[in-house]
C-alpha cells in the first residue's frame, strides 16, 4: 500500500533522506521510529504530497506521490505533528468546515461528521469550543478530520505527543480498531512501548536510511535470536541454568538477579521453537520439584531492538 525506493531529500545542500526504502502492506500498523533528525518526518511529508523528493520513488495506493499528487490525497488522511486548529469554532463546526474542505457534498457531510464522531467519541465535545478542549481530545478531534473522506492509508506524525497516559490509551484503543477497520496506517513516535502494542510492522530509521523494517516480531527475531521467557521460583533458582540446560532446544539460561538466601529468583531463557517448548520448560522445572510461581513470555521490546539497530548518532 505504501512503496518508498531509493528515496532522498535535500533542504538546500543539506540532504537529510539517504536513499529510504521502505514497504508497508495493505491492512498493517505500521510503526516508524528513528532518533530525532532521523527523517521521519520528511518521510512522512513526501508521503503526504507535502514535499517533492528530491529523487526516488514514492507510491501510496500505488498512486505516485510526484506524478498524481491530488489522486493520493483523496486515499490519504495525514496528521502532522503539533498540528494547529481553530480555536474560536466548535468542534462540530470544526468537522463541518473539513468536510466541505474535503468536498464532500452536502449531504454526505453530515454523515461523514456522524461517522467519525462515533469512532472517535467526540459526541458530547460537539457544541464545545476547541479552545476548551483537553490535548487529548483535540488529538482525537483531529484524527477524526483526518478521516472525513474515509482515506484508506492514514499517515500520522508522532500522534501521541504530549499526552497523558489516559489519552494515550485512548489514542491506542482507536488506532487498533482502525487496524481492525482494515485501514493501513502508518504512524512515527517516540514512545515505543505505545507502538508494541499496536504495531504489526515497525521500520527503524537513523540518518536518513532504513537500517531495518518487516513484521515486529521477524526484525526481533532477526536481531535477537530465539524466543525468550522468563521464570520465576521461591527456591533452588541457582539449579535452573544446569537443569534446562539440559534440554536440547534451550540455548541459554540468563539469571536476572541475585538468588536469596531462600534461593528464590528468575532466570531468562532462550529456546528454538513454538509455545510448546514453554510448557516443557514448564515440567521439567516442576518435575524436579523446583517452586515455580510465574513465567512470563518477552514482549515486543521495542526499546531494545531500537537500541540495537541505531548507534544514537555516534
Amino acid at each position: 500500500m505504501i512503496e518508498c525506493e531509493e528515496l532522498r531529500h535535500a533542504f538546500g545542500d543539506r540532504e537529510v533522506l539517504h536513499g529510504v526504502s521502505l514497504r508497508v502492506p495493505e491492512g498493517a500498523v505500521y510503526g516508524f521510529i528513528g532518533p530525532n533528525g532521523a527523517g521521519k518526518t520528511t518521510t512522512l511529508r513526501v508521503l503526504a504530497t507535502l514535499l517533492v523528493p528530491t529523487s526516488g520513488v514514492a507510491r501510496v495506493a500505488g498512486l505516485d506521490v510526484v506524478a498524481d499528487p491530488v489522486a493520493v490525497r483523496r486515499v490519504v488522511g495525514y496528521l502532522p505533528d503539533n498540528a494547529g486548529v481553530y480555536d474560536r469554532v466548535t468542534a462540530e463546526e470544526y468537522l463541518a468546515f473539513f468536510a466541505a474542505a474535503a468536498g464532500l457534498l452536502p449531504h454526505a457531510r453530515a454523515r461523514a461528521v456522524a461517522n467519525v464522531v462515533e469512532l472517535t467519541e467526540l459526541g458530547r465535545l460537539l457544541d464545545q469550543e476547541v479552545s476548551a478542549l483537553s490535548k487529548g481530545q483535540r488529538q482525537r478531534l483531529q484524527l477524526a478530520r483526518t478521516l472525513l473522506h474515509d482515506p484508506r492509508v492514514l499517515i500520522l506524525d508522532e500522534p501521541a505527543s504530549d499526552l497523558d497516559p489516559r489519552a494515550r490509551i485512548e489514542l491506542r484503543l482507536l488506532l487498533s480498531e482502525l487496524g481492525r477497520m482494515g485501514k493501513t496506517i502508518l504512524l512515527s513516535s517516540h514512545i515505543l512501548t505505545e507502538l508494541a502494542d499496536v504495531c504489526s510492522w515497525v521500520g527503524v530509521i537513523e540518518g536518513g536510511r532504513v537500517v531495518a523494517s518487516g513484521p515486529i516480531d521477524e526484525v526481533q527475531a532477526a536481531l535477537r535470536p530465539g524466543q525468550r521467557v522468563r521464570l520465576r521460583v521461591l527456591a533452588r533458582a541457582a539449579e535452573l541454568g544446569e537443569l534446562l540446560g539440559r534440554l536440547p532446544f534451550v540455548r541459554g539460561v540468563r539469571a536476572l538477579e541475585p538468588p536469596t538466601a531462600e534461593g528464590a529468583g528468575g532466570v531468562e531463557v532462550t529456546y528454538e521453537g513454538d509455545e510448546a517448548r514453554v510448557a516443557e520448560l514448564v515440567r521439567a522445572v516442576t518435575a524436579e520439584g523446583v517452586p515455580l510461581v510465574g513465567v512470563e513470555a518477552e514482549r515486543r521490546d521495542l526499546e531494545r531492538l531500537f537500541m540495537s539497530v541505531t548507534e544514537g548518532g555516534k
